[in-house]
């Protein structure tokens, strides 16, 4: 099920070895949907020549504030990151 763009999203808080594409800055953090950019293999399991199912990827953007615990210059700026629904850990649709 593809989540809908305005739906507030966590991403799971782990910390895996090997190749991984989610950042660690945005692990454990809430942000929202964008879009969906469509289903892709998934490159976590390519990288070692694994196979793979095909997953969601989503375009996240998380404020900075929510990033940077700290005191910042623009707490409301955002950075956006694509995320694999493999890394989704709960959402709440903000509609």
């Amino acid at each position: 099920m593809t989540i809908p763009p305005g739906t507030s999203i966590t991403i799971k808080d782990s910390a895996q070895p090997g190749h991984i594409r989610t950042p660690y800055y945005i692990r454990g953090k809430t942000g929202v949907i964008e879009r969906s950019l469509g289903e892709f293999k998934n490159p976590e399991q390519l990288a070692y020549s694994l196979p793979s199912s095909l997953y969601e990827l989503y375009r996240v953007r998380f404020k900075m504030s929510e990033l940077w615990n700290h005191d910042i210059e623009n707490p409301n700026d955002t950075v956006e990151a694509e995320v694999f629904s493999h890394w989704i850990e709960e959402y709440n649709n903000a509609t």
